[in-house]
Order: C-alpha cells, then structure tokens, then sequence
C-alpha cells in the first residue's frame, strides 16, 4: 500500500507540487493522472526517495521506502526505461541486478518471457526499439517479484498490441493481490485499465502551474471525457487501433487548442498529406 499525506515540493520559488494526499490499495490498478507540468513524476521520486519533501511524507508498506530492508522486493519502480548500458543484453542487465540482491537466473528467464524479450535476450539493449526497451524496464521492476508496482509512462514507444498486453499485466498483477500505480499523461493508453483514479487535474489533490494555462474545470472536462469514451469502447476487451489514433489526435486538439496554439478545426486527411513545393516557394 501506498500512502502520500500532505505531499509539497518547492525548487526555489517554485512549487512542483502542494498539499498531495493519496492513498493506493492493493488489489486495484490506480491510475495517477494530469497533464505535463502537473508534478506526477516529481510525487513517484518522493515516494522512492530519490527526492526530498518539503514538507509532508510517503509511505510504502507503512515505512518510507528508504527505511525498507529489501527495497526490489517490496517496490518494482520504471522511472526511466533506457537506464541501461547500451552494450549490455537484455539478459545481462536483469542478471546483474538479480546479483546484487540473491536472485536467481531462473527468475531472469520468468521476467523475460513474461515480457516477450525471451527471443532477444541476447541482443544488446542499445538496439532495441523504444517499445522493446520499455518491456525491458518493466522486466527489471518486477525482478524482485515486489509487492508494490510503479511505472512511470508504461504505455510510452508500445503499439496497441504492446497497450493492450500492459493493461492485462496490470490487472493480473493486481488480481495477485499487489499495489499497482502507473502514472500516466496519455489518457487514451490508460483510461481502460484502471479501476480507481488519482488525478492532478483536482484541486482537492493538488495545485500547479499548468504548462498550458488550461483552466482547472475544463482539464477535468477533458480527463472526464476521454475516460467515458474509451471506458464505453473498451468493454469488448479489445484495443482498436484507428479509435485510438482519432482519441488521441481530439485530445490533443482540444488541449492545443484551449492553450491558444491552434483553433478547434479538424483537418481533412488531403491537407495532412505532404505536398510538392517549387523553387519559387522556397525562396
């Protein structure tokens, strides 16, 4: 279980984040949500103690992580998926965390098969494409079979085949009983995966400067909406590829276009196609 009371980082004159409380129970997928800016990735540090609160406190299994004896066992975090020596196999890497902490060979074999890189394992990792590097960080957070599950942008480089493989281990990890805390901006990758939500778009949890000077009600609008449309289409259990390219081409329209960049047009697909230019449109 995860815990955040009064959660508040400043750098400087700057908050990053005000005032968070949570909690995630184990047994359920909780999504943390919010745009760009909002402070999700700054709360997952804290909560690993990679940064220092301000003032407020996380606790992980009723400790702070810091304090736990064997971390990889209780919390299996991806916070960055290409922290890997690019020389290194995807084998490897996994075996020379299992070395730090006792585990075994077999359970490298486990992790790799359970994200499809058994076939590539002896390829070195700086090859690998965005999507294969990101089962290769989700393999190393569930090396230690951990309790806890945070993922930092797990849907980040997959194809909707990868998006739907995420979201049923999510849900069968959560069905073992274990927290599990994805953190997300890609609101169409996830919305169907979740079970509870904890959203930086509330004021009740937090407040921030937005990036894109978004008034507070419509970002909720908008998460609002994204997630009953895709909740409605994905009860079939099927991720459909041309539904989530037009959500997700709407969705950024829509913040685009509150932010002032670009008025709410859509575009006819001939316009979108590139075209020829002459030397004279060059010049």
């Amino acid at each position: 279980m995860i815990e955040v009371t009064d959660l508040t980082k400043r750098y400087g004159d700057q908050t990053a984040v005000e005032g968070l409380s949570f909690s995630v129970k184990p047994g359920i997928v909780t999504g943390f949500l919010g745009p760009n800016g909002a402070g999700k990735s700054t709360t997952i540090r804290m909560i690993l103690g990679l940064d220092r609160p301000t003032a407020g406190h996380a606790r992980v299994n009723g400790k702070p992580f810091v304090e736990q004896r064997a971390p990889l066992h209780e919390v299996g975090a991806l916070l960055e998926a290409k922290g890997v020596h690019p020389g290194r196999s995807a084998r490897d890497h996994l075996r020379a965390l299992a070395a730090t902490i006792g585990i075994s060979n077999a359970r490298v074999e486990e992790v790799l098969d359970l994200v499809g890189l058994s076939d590539v394992a002896g390829r070195r990792s700086g090859g690998f494409s965005l999507g294969m590097g990101q089962r290769l960080g989700i393999a190393s957070a569930l090396l230690g079979d951990p309790r806890v599950v945070m993922l930092d942008e797990p849907v980040n480089g997959l194809d909707p085949e990868g998006i739907l493989w995420i979201r049923n281990l999510l849900k069968s990890l959560a069905a073992e009983g274990r927290t599990v805390h994805p953190r997300s901006a890609f609101l169409p990758g996830t919305a169907d995966l979740q079970t509870a939500r904890s959203s930086l778009t509330d004021k009740a949890l937090s407040r921030f400067q937005d990036p894109c000077r978004t008034p507070s009600h419509e970002r909720r609008r908008l998460v609002a909406e994204s997630a009953r449309d895709f909740d409605r289409h994905g009860e079939s259990g099927l991720l459909d590829r041309e539904l989530i390219g037009q959500r997700t081409s709407a969705l950024q329209r829509q913040i685009d276009a509150l932010a002032g960049r670009v008025p709410p047009v859509v575009m006819p697909d001939d316009e979108l196609r590139p075209k020829s230019l002459c030397l004279e449109e060059l010049k």
